[in-house]
């Protein structure tokens, strides 16, 4: 039973080592502006639905973002490199998943 369970852990761990990176679509410059933008967004803000994040997005004027598609992989980069977390909350069916900072920026 336990070496079952180690290899299904070891084989997630390999599937995700596998993925290739998300490509921001960007040049990394901008990518460092926006990801900053949309983090300072989320601090503020608290966690955040992809609506909500797109909506004060256009209020903070960030023109590197092209669409709200272009904002979700800019938001699934963040949450690869770890500037993120998305939470599900299964008691709200309106808002099931929100994007808030990760554990370690609220304990630093």
């Amino acid at each position: 039973m336990f070496v079952a369970t180690g290899a299904r852990c070891m084989a997630r761990r390999l599937k995700a080592a596998l993925k290739p990176p998300i490509d921001p679509k960007i040049p990394p410059e901008d990518a460092q502006t926006v990801s900053r933008v949309l983090y300072d967004i989320i601090r503020e803000h608290g966690p955040l639905t992809v609506a909500e994040a797109w909506d004060h997005s256009k209020v903070a004027g960030l023109r590197a973002l092209t669409s709200k598609k272009h904002m979700k992989i800019i938001l699934k980069w963040m949450k690869e490199r770890q500037m993120l977390k998305v939470i599900c909350n299964p008691n709200d069916p309106y808002m099931p998943f929100v994007y808030s900072l990760g554990v370690c920026d609220k304990i630093c």
